[in-house]
């Protein structure tokens, strides 16, 4: 069953959602986060295909003793690096409903960081 908090993330999802799209020139960026992980995907809504994906469950990474944003900061720089190697340079960023804040904002400056436009 559903929390009220998960209800409101949804409902500013869908409301996010509405005005973003992710396009072949300008893929979106989408986050998603759980207690433990993060993950991130480049995904390209005109063909409804993702692109690039990463996590914190990557082999470089999930040995490591880091903090939760720290995490987030090294997939936003291995999501990047993979953009750059598949020639996506800008994004479209979709924080999926979460507050800017935290992780999300870890991931975003990141992939800002590792050379991602958005």
């Amino acid at each position: 069953m559903a929390t009220k908090k998960d209800k409101r993330r949804l409902k500013i999802k869908y409301r996010v959602r509405r005005k973003i799209r992710g396009t072949e020139e300008k893929p979106r960026l989408t986050v998603f986060r759980s207690n433990k992980q993060i993950y991130a995907q480049i995904i390209n809504d005109s063909e409804g295909k993702t692109l690039i994906s990463a996590s914190s469950l990557v082999k470089d990474i999930e040995g490591q003793k880091a903090t939760k944003k720290e995490t987030a900061k090294k997939v936003g720089k291995i999501v990047a690096e993979r953009a750059k190697e598949a020639g996506i340079e800008n994004v479209v960023f979709d924080r999926n409903g979460y507050l800017f804040h935290g992780r999300v904002k870890s991931l975003a400056d990141g992939a800002r960081e590792g050379g991602l436009n958005f």
